[in-house]
């Protein structure tokens, strides 16, 4: 495998990381209510919890694919610390920015 192919790898298993502790976020009724300012139907809830975890699943698949397993998965483990700072600081300090990863919700959030 190239380099620039294990980069282009790493680089979609960070974005899958992000996206993944995001939809994570926002399957919780107090994150939501930080986003949209009301509160979401659980089945809404519900489905960012699966989005979250196929998210973060698929980022270690990509890890997996980018490198060793022996070096991917610390790799994978500490993408996702990265990312759940990164969402932990979007909900403290813009946590409007998670409207971004559940756009379907923009007319359900009661």
């Amino acid at each position: 495998m190239h380099e620039s192919s294990g980069a282009w790898l790493l680089l979609a298993a960070v974005a899958c990381a992000l996206a993944g502790m995001g939809w994570l976020a926002l399957s919780l009724p107090a994150h939501v209510q930080q986003a949209w300012g009301r509160n979401a139907p659980a089945g809404l809830l519900r489905l960012h919890r699966a989005l979250g975890a196929a998210a973060v699943a698929l980022a270690l698949v990509l890890c997996l694919g980018a490198d060793h397993a022996s070096i991917a998965v610390l790799v994978w483990a500490m993408t996702l610390s990265g990312a759940a700072l990164a969402v932990a600081f979007a909900l403290a300090w813009r946590p409007c920015w998670l409207r971004a990863l559940a756009p379907w919700m923009r007319g359900r959030v009661r």
